[in-house]
């Protein structure tokens, strides 16, 4: 591969073929996607469109869009106007639902801020869209049943953060473990409200008999992530094609596994179709568990293999007093639920995925603030 044209195909053909079972259950079936401008929305759309196009012996999937498009509408998003069986609509799921809202059958509810940076900067808004704009779903959930109509699932997108911080003996993360959650500190408006978030999506599903699952994604990266989003690696990549070094605020010690997005859509459409009711599934990598520092040398080495990049690492302090509040010291799951129930086997490398990263970045080097 040598841009982000070959990487976005190979991604596209890698899921598809790991999907073809779910695929072929949502074919037919009109889908709505909340936040679908975001990270993870750029292969959740481009992938179900990428079945329909290839696939035209079967029933497309009608797939819907909503977005407040705060951040304004990506590049990517709109050159897909116009595409068969795709709507775009702008709406904040902070706000009642349209009146005139289709019947879906499948919804993902991805409407969210999940930057640290961005969401301690916008804490009510991160609220609002993971409690309130998730009760307005579940409620038209709810009322498609209860009106006769086919609820064939739901996916609430949690986080691996509603684990907080782990204890040593809780690391490997499994779905039982209960969480180190602080309920005030800076990240508590996310983590918090992703748990009750979990907890709605429990109730609604026993009370009502409804198919609603949950994710709890750990550490995913990859294309569609914008380069401004303020996380590790975008930062990382932005300092690698500025020919800047690459600057690290802490000291890099903290351990994470890193999920490419490839592997992690997989998983999230297992979830929607194959999921229990009412339960919640870890969806990432088991290894390899490394430091935010050897994340960055890994970067450094692969694009001095690509781009001749000559920079080093250097360490400062943030000038943001809370920028490691909370922060947990390691993440990592345990994923033989997903492995046993969705047949889920993450099978893309880390040295791979943060090639494929790299080369998308050269090509996406600019976007708007995430």
């Amino acid at each position: 591969m040598k841009n982000a044209q070959d990487v976005i195909q190979a991604d596209l053909d890698y899921i598809c073929d790991h999907l073809v079972d779910e695929f072929s259950v949502l074919s037919g079936n009109k889908l709505l996607i909340t936040g679908g401008a975001g990270f993870l929305g750029y292969y959740l759309i481009q992938a179900v469109l990428y079945w329909n196009s290839s696939h035209s012996d079967k029933a497309p999937i009608d797939l819907t869009v909503y977005d407040n498009y705060s951040r304004g509408i990506p590049d990517w998003l709109s050159s897909l106007d116009g595409t068969n069986n795709l709507t775009l609509r702008r709406h904040d799921v902070t706000d009642p639902l349209p009146e005139d809202i289709s019947d879906f059958s499948y919804i993902i509810h991805g409407a969210t801020i999940a930057s640290p940076m961005y969401y301690r900067k916008f804490p009510i808004e991160t609220m609002d869209a993971n409690v309130g704009g998730l009760r307005f779903l579940l409620e038209y959930f709810k009322q498609q049943k209860e009106e006769g109509k086919p609820v064939g699932g739901f996916l609430f997108y949690s986080t691996s953060e509603i684990y907080g911080d782990p204890s040593a003996e809780n690391i490997p993360t499994p779905e039982t473990y209960r969480g180190n959650v602080s309920c005030t500190g800076p990240r508590a408006c996310y983590d918090e409200s992703k748990r009750y978030g979990e907890t709605l999506c429990v109730n609604f599903s026993q009370q009502y008999d409804l198919p609603i699952k949950t994710a709890r994604p750990f550490n995913n990266y990859g294309p569609g992530l914008k380069i401004t989003d303020r996380r590790a690696l975008p930062d990382f990549a932005r300092d690698v094609l500025a020919g800047n070094d690459i600057v690290m605020y802490s000291d890099g010690a903290p351990t994470r596994t890193f999920c490419y997005v490839a592997d992690a859509i997989v998983g999230y459409y297992k979830v929607l179709v194959k999921g229990n009711n009412g339960e919640a599934y870890n969806i990432g990598v088991e290894g390899p568990e490394i430091s935010i520092k050897e994340l960055a040398e890994k970067v450094v080495e692969i694009s001095t293999e690509l781009f001749n990049y000559q920079g080093k690492i250097v360490f400062e302090v943030s000038e943001d007093k809370e920028y490691l509040v909370d922060n947990p010291n390691r993440r990592c799951p345990v994923i033989d639920k997903a492995r046993h129930d969705l047949q889920y086997n993450p099978g893309i490398g880390f040295e791979e995925g943060i090639r494929r990263s790299l080369l998308w970045y050269k090509d996406n080097a600019i976007a708007e603030d995430a």
